[in-house]
């Protein structure tokens, strides 16, 4: 089944609408979406080598606009649906100091993050919880995210069919690899200071 999935995204990313689906892909994936827009980018890139820099641009601009809709929803909802939570629970001084934790070490948090496959929107709506200073994180956002995108379009691009070869070869180690990647994420996230 996942092979299937696989080649039918392979077909899809050669197509013309491909790339506004990458950026809609990327966009929801930094404010509401689960699945991190790699999930067509890397098959875009196989299948249309000559246009890698285009599609890590098109992946870079849309996560981070996204990035901004997911500061914003954090920055606007945050008050709105878990500052009654925080008060039933007199948790007001806890989440005080998450907001002191996130000033002193959100960049680092918003570096690695903008990094890894793991969901951006944790960091993107915590960011804008937290009122962490938007240009810096929109700044931030755009070198991280951009750094990942354009380094997994190069590896494929100058890889290629070596790299095609493996995925298709070790589908399952490739997407269980991945999922142990998130974890890993999850649980360092979990040990950070604050």
């Amino acid at each position: 089944m996942l092979h299937r999935f696989y080649h039918r995204v392979l077909a899809l990313a050669a197509t013309p609408r491909a790339p506004w689906w990458l950026a809609l892909i990327a966009a929801a994936e930094a404010s509401v979406f689960p699945i991190p827009p790699d999930a067509l980018l890397i098959p875009m890139v196989f299948a249309r080598p000559c246009a890698a820099w285009r599609l890590a641009a098109i992946t870079t601009i849309a996560s981070v606009a996204g990035g901004a809709l997911g500061y914003a929803i954090g920055y606007a909802l945050f008050d709105t649906l878990a500052t009654p939570i925080l008060h039933l629970y007199h948790l007001e001084p806890a989440f005080a100091r998450f907001r002191a934790a996130y000033a002193k070490w959100g960049l680092l948090i918003i570096l690695i993050k903008g990094l890894t496959p793991i969901p951006y929107k944790l960091v993107t709506i915590a960011s804008g919880a937290a009122r962490f200073d938007f240009p810096l994180f929109m700044a931030a956002s755009l070198a991280t995210r951009g750094a990942r995108f354009f380094l997994v379009a190069a590896l494929l691009r100058y890889s290629g069919d070596h790299a095609r070869n493996f995925i298709d070869r070790r589908l399952g180690l490739v997407t269980g690899a991945l999922a142990l990647g998130i974890v890993l994420g999850f649980t360092v996230l979990h040990f950070l200071p604050g």
